[in-house]
């Protein structure tokens, strides 16, 4: 019987580090999300990451910048240094409207002053304009460094792959139509009389808002899943005591 039980509680234990790592790893991605995904339009790229290499903070981030893309102004943010790395082409590259450049900024480099640790959010913002490609995804590999060890998210999904299947998905954005007045379609006008500046916050408050909803669900569930664990092994051992 104590074979059966001590069976029965590694099982429960395994089961509830396997739920823990699931929730972990779905938030253990470095994100870019673009205030526009217009063709030919100039956009906000915020690039962010709130987490570490396996336990070790972090303090550098390397973004590379996907060919199409001959420039991009970095923000300079408190408590990092950056730089923007330019590259030679191997031949030149001919832009959308016709003119021809011999080099390019590949590489946004982030070096953080004082490492982050893990459970800590950090965003940067970037400037660039988007080629004039509707439906083309454009990836950008991240090197996450860190105080011992690294991270590379370079990975990219073959065609019908799910990204989150991989162990260090490439962040992507996907290019779409022209916008009218530099807004996406799915957005929703400012009220009369409201401020533009003002509906944005409100739409990153909502988004906000929705992001930490998502995450308060994961571990309310997880939360459950241990409490339901907890009782279905009590209940055995109540059976086992009364049986014996």
């Amino acid at each position: 019987m104590k074979t059966s039980v001590r069976r029965t509680l590694t099982a429960a234990a395994a089961t509830t580090a396997l739920m823990g790592l699931g929730l972990a790893g779905a938030a253990a991605h470095v994100t870019i999300k673009p205030d526009t995904t217009a063709a030919g339009a100039h956009a906000l790229l915020t690039v962010g990451f709130s987490h570490d290499c396996e336990g070790s903070p972090t303090n550098k981030l390397t973004i590379s910048l996907p060919e199409p893309l001959v420039d991009a102004k970095p923000e300079i943010v408190p408590g990092w240094t950056v730089e923007k790395v330019t590259e030679t082409l191997d031949e030149p590259l001919t832009l959308d409207n016709g003119s021809s450049v011999t080099e390019r900024v590949g590489q946004i480099v982030y070096t953080a002053e004082t490492p982050v640790e893990d459970g800590y959010l950090q965003q940067f913002d970037i400037s660039v304009q988007l080629p004039d490609r509707e439906g083309e995804t454009l990836a950008f590999p991240v090197l996450q460094g860190c105080v011992e060890g690294e991270t590379d998210w370079a990975q990219i999904p073959a065609e019908g792959e799910d990204p989150h299947s991989l162990d260090a998905p490439a962040p992507t954005i996907t290019l779409t139509g022209a916008e009218e007045h530099g807004h996406s379609e799915d957005e929703e006008p400012a009220a009369e009389g409201q401020p533009a500046e003002a509906a944005d916050l409100e739409s990153a408050s909502a988004a906000s808002d929705d992001s930490s909803g998502a995450a308060t669900a994961g571990y309310v569930g997880l939360g459950a899943g241990v409490l339901g664990l907890i009782a279905g092994v009590a209940a055995l051992l109540r059976t086992r005591t009364a049986r014996g």
